[in-house]
């Protein structure tokens, strides 16, 4: 019990050593300057093309499930009553 709470701990301060907390400041610098290396014309498109893609991988995901789920059925035998 003891270690597992010194393992969070660490971890905590680590991860905030490193990131920190993100405030406001730091949110409305960090989408400045993405409109400065893109453009304004360009954000709604790789919005667009990003959810896209976001939504692709999530059906890709689900029908892999969905496919698998469906092959061990087949190979397990039906009893019949």
């Amino acid at each position: 019990m003891k270690a597992r709470l010194l393992k969070k701990l660490i971890f905590e301060e680590v991860y905030m050593f490193l990131f920190g907390p993100v405030g406001p400041t730091e949110l409305l610098l960090i989408v400045l300057i993405i409109v400065i290396i893109f453009g304004a014309k360009k954000l709604p498109e790789l919005g667009k093309s990003l959810g896209e893609g976001i939504k692709n991988f999530k059906k890709s995901i689900t029908s892999k499930e969905d496919t698998h789920k469906s092959s061990s059925d087949k190979s397990k035998p039906h009893s019949k009553k």
